[in-house]
């Protein structure tokens, strides 16, 4: 066959372009944990905007550009994911919480700082009507209720023997009973009980939170001193929180 005749030869057929093989089943930890987040986010803002009864699954799937199926295979029904948001937003918010040892020249500058911080962060409008949400459907999640409400308690003490330890441990008041380690934990559970409790009910009920947070330094400065004179003066007694 001449040169030529090569050329005018007829080519050969090509087959149907071949496709990306595509892979089925879990997806990688790392993208399943981004997919969870992105559900949890979404029924928060739309739980948050409709109340639990105003909410939608339907709804939800849009925000979190997931579909129906994603988040019944990880939540069973609205119920549970309710409690998914819940419990991720108001028990794992607190474990995550830090701030920074302020270097004030004095214990009651330290405190007073560290207790602002932490009014400020605990009274953000998210948090707040997150929480309102909780105590209005707790009828309805009454195992709910009970279990964050004890399980807040624990983890913000927790917190509280934290920071205190982290506070005094240099300080003259390391050395006073309330901060023996035996101790630590009820003198921690006092001192929220005494700068956050408080601030934290009104804020249940408090229409526009500004208001409350144009009080919290005034507050924090006489709860830091009430706090301080009664463990300075035996004023904290030992027992169980």
């Amino acid at each position: 066959m001449e040169t030529n005749d090569l050329k005018m030869a007829p080519q050969a057929k090509r087959g149907p372009p071949k496709r990306a093989a595509v892979r089925f089943g879990r997806p990688p930890k790392e993208l399943a944990g981004e997919v969870d987040a992105r559900i949890l986010d979404a029924a928060r803002k739309i739980f948050l905007e409709r109340g639990f009864e105003g909410a939608s699954i339907d709804e939800i799937a849009e925000v979190a550009r997931s579909g129906k199926p994603t988040i019944y295979a990880r939540f069973r029904d609205k119920r549970a994911l309710f409690t998914g948001v819940v419990t991720r937003d108001i028990l794992s918010r607190i474990t995550e919480f830090k701030v920074e040892v302020s270097t004030g020249a004095t214990i009651e500058e330290r405190l007073t700082s560290a207790a602002v911080t932490l009014l400020h962060w605990g009274l953000s409008d998210d948090r707040i009507g997150l929480m309102r949400l909780a105590v209005a459907e707790a009828r309805r999640f009454p195992d709910l209720a009970s279990s964050v409400s004890r399980t807040a308690r624990d983890l913000s003490t927790e917190l509280g023997v934290h920071l205190l330890g982290e506070l005094t441990q240099f300080d003259e008041l390391g050395s006073l009973p309330a901060f023996a380690p035996e101790r630590l934990a009820t003198t921690a559970r006092f001192f929220l009980d005494v700068i956050a409790v408080p601030m934290l009910l009104r804020a249940l009920f408090e229409v526009d939170l500004k208001v409350l947070d144009a009080e919290i330094d005034t507050h924090v400065a006489r709860g830091v001193a009430y706090f301080l004179a009664a463990c300075r003066n035996g004023g904290v007694e030992s027992h169980k929180p």
